[in-house]
């Protein structure tokens, strides 16, 4: 039996022993992949992991040499009008909710204001202050936009067209402009393509899609926040430090991918071809405890090193 298969059947095991509210679980090890679902894999909503394919956006976009992510927004933007300390802000700093501007989240915040991206920037920024916001990233790519178009349409052929996903639609604001921090719809297989994509460094199928550098940053130059709980502690391009020894892409109701962060000791790089656990669910509050469950899975199943 594979490691894949051996550490899906004890996730399955383990939903099934604490009633965690999952609707599909993926596994790939190296290159063997297994699933399990306990409803249809149809498309669902994966919220808030729909960040880490802004950044993949953003990473293309400056592959392609069309934007930089450390220049200040306001040069993308010269008609806008800015708050204090605003027009320092970078898509880097959007990207890692370190735009210092607070903005509340609302179930309603697309159609709250006439223009979230304005209200947005119109807003004072505190520094390079964590504050985590769905309209940090919509803002991000409204200046990515200017510089590429229609980031839906740049999606779906950049990325997902050679990820063998097809028709996918993004929630739109009234602007016309894509939701950005959620609104994806994917199935659990559709989603697994995604984070394998994400483990490999931006390869897939023998094809560079996305610059390595944009998948690494996605757990790595964290920034630190001081008085959240367990896996909340860190947070670097979409990705959530934890738990354990994992990092992850997290989205509400329990959308996860959970990635082994597997390192040569003597680069401290990722090595290609470790794990990546993919789960889709209805189960908000129990998400971070079944997180935990996968982390303790993958390590009590971690090969013993060689004395």
């Amino acid at each position: 039996m594979s490691s894949a298969q051996t550490i899906l059947d004890a996730l399955v095991r383990r939903v099934e022993e604490t009633g965690f509210g999952a609707q599909g679980l993926h596994v790939r090890v190296g290159d063997d992949d297994v699933e399990h679902h306990w409803a249809p894999d149809v498309r669902r909503e994966v919220h808030s992991v729909a960040k880490g394919v802004c950044v993949l956006a953003a990473g293309m976009a400056a592959d392609d040499g069309l934007v930089d992510v450390d220049e200040p927004v306001a040069s993308s933007l010269p008609d806008w009008t800015f708050g204090a300390g605003t027009d320092e802000v970078t898509l880097r700093h959007l990207l890692t909710m370190a735009s210092g501007v607070d903005m509340p989240w609302s179930e309603t915040e697309l159609t709250d204001w006439p223009d979230l991206a304005v209200e947005f920037l119109g807003r004072p920024s505190r520094g390079r202050v964590f504050q985590y916001a769905n309209a940090s990233t919509y803002t991000a790519m409204r200046v990515l936009a200017t510089r590429i178009g229609d980031v839906g349409e740049y999606v779906s052929c950049r990325l997902f067209d050679p990820l063998g996903i097809e028709d996918v639609a993004w929630q739109r604001c009234p602007n016309g402009f894509v939701a950005a921090g959620e609104g994806l719809a994917l199935r659990t297989e559709e989603l697994a393509r995604l984070g394998q994509l994400i483990r490999d460094r931006g390869v897939f199928g023998g094809r560079r899609i996305v610059g390595a550098r944009w998948c690494d940053a996605m757990h790595g130059d964290w920034v630190e926040r001081e008085g959240t709980g367990p896996g909340y502690e860190r947070y670097a391009m979409a990705g959530w430090g934890g738990p354990g020894r994992l990092w992850r892409l997290h989205g509400a109701y329990g959308q996860m991918l959970l990635f082994d962060r597997d390192t040569d000791t003597d680069t401290d790089r990722d090595v290609d071809g470790g794990t990546v656990v993919t789960v889709t669910a209805d189960d908000h509050f129990g998400a971070d405890a079944f997180a935990a469950v996968v982390a303790d899975e993958l390590e009590r199943q971690r090969p013993a090193t060689p004395a």
